[in-house]
């Protein structure tokens, strides 16, 4: 590393991204362990290669220097520590750490199979440093997290609420609420499940695809389809209490008989009795085909006709006076109940 002059860093873009700030060109780092012939080739001052910018050998991650390198299958550099993978990892981060690395040794170079941008955000993850910046895209992450366990981390314990990760992930949850949804379930990840679910409400269950339903799982699928019936139900909360609002406050406003009058000498109360019978039986058969939605005019239609059979006018101007009070209470009721269920 001595050897090197750090002074001659020259900028020339991000493979990754955007050619303006992700990753730098420095001198050549040491020889790769791989034995290739483009590791053997001797070096000269003016070879030139791709280094991120966050894991670079100065980068202040970890009280010691790095003393690894990953070279990403795009050959970007990415400068790390041996310990921290370590710890992160349970298979020495696929079987590649060395088992030592003595001070003032040359700095081992492991081939990574991933592209810079995926091995970038394992590494962000695994250090719980935000890679947002970068702006990934969803592919990219998806990628990153599916390849997790390759190298022996798990993405349950990576992609908590607390980490930068989890953050970006349910960023994403509005763009791609199924995709990601499927992700969370693959790794039992409960947290990130649920707030994404969220956003799945309105998602139709008929356009899962047999690939969505073998990654999602029986377990979370059951609860996604119990969300959509939760969802269902509380849609229609406020439908259901105003239709059966409606109901009953029609029940209430229709059963009471027109008010009798006082007798007269061709009318007793006797007789106002048929009246009152005649009222009941139409007030049963309209409560016994009542509808929420039932017009003043079917109302009107199904009571006037009592009035032919009545020769008395005071029962005749009863009658007028109890359907016109009948009608203006229902349109209140209407209007009301509609108001209250809102």
């Amino acid at each position: 590393m001595d050897n090197y002059d750090w002074d001659t860093v020259m900028h020339f873009g991000d493979p990754m991204d955007s050619p303006t700030s992700k990753f730098d060109h420095l001198p050549t780092p040491p020889h790769s362990l791989d034995g290739s012939p483009e590791a053997d080739a001797p070096e000269t001052n003016d070879t030139l290669v791709s280094v991120s910018t966050t894991f670079f050998p100065a980068a202040q991650h970890h009280p010691h220097q790095p003393d690894l390198i990953l070279l990403s299958k795009d050959a970007v550099h990415f400068y790390v520590h041996s310990d921290i993978l370590l710890e992160a990892s349970d298979n020495r981060f696929r079987a590649m750490l060395p088992h030592a690395v003595s001070e003032g040794d040359e700095q081992p170079v492991l081939d990574v199979p991933e592209s810079s941008a995926v091995l970038n955000v394992i590494l962000h993850a695994i250090y719980a440093l935000s890679c947002s910046h970068y702006a990934p895209p969803f592919d990219t992450l998806v990628k990153a997290v599916e390849s997790m366990p390759v190298y022996g981390l798990n993405p349950k314990s990576m992609i908590r609420p607390s980490t930068p990760l989890f953050t970006l992930l349910l960023s994403q949850a509005p763009l791609f609420p199924l995709e990601l949804y499927a992700l969370a379930a693959q790794f039992q990840i409960e947290e990130l499940a649920v707030p994404t679910s969220a956003h799945l409400l309105a998602f139709p269950l008929s356009r899962l695809t047999d690939q969505d339903v073998d990654r999602i799982g029986a377990s979370y699928l059951k609860r996604r389809v119990i969300v959509h019936v939760m969802f269902f139900l509380l849609n229609n909360y406020r439908l259901f209490f105003l239709h059966f609002g409606r109901v009953e406050a029609l029940k209430r406003v229709l059963l009471p008989p027109p008010h009798p009058h006082p007798q007269t000498s061709t009318c007793d109360f006797q007789m106002q009795k048929g009246l009152c019978r005649a009222w009941a039986l139409a007030s049963a058969y309209l409560v016994w085909d009542v509808r929420p939605d039932m017009s003043t005019n079917a109302l009107e239609s199904a009571l006037r006709p009592l009035a032919q059979h009545l020769s008395c006018d005071l029962c005749k101007n009863a009658l007028d006076d109890r359907i016109r009070n009948l009608i203006i209470q229902w349109s209140v009721v209407k209007v009301g109940v509609h108001s209250s269920c809102l």
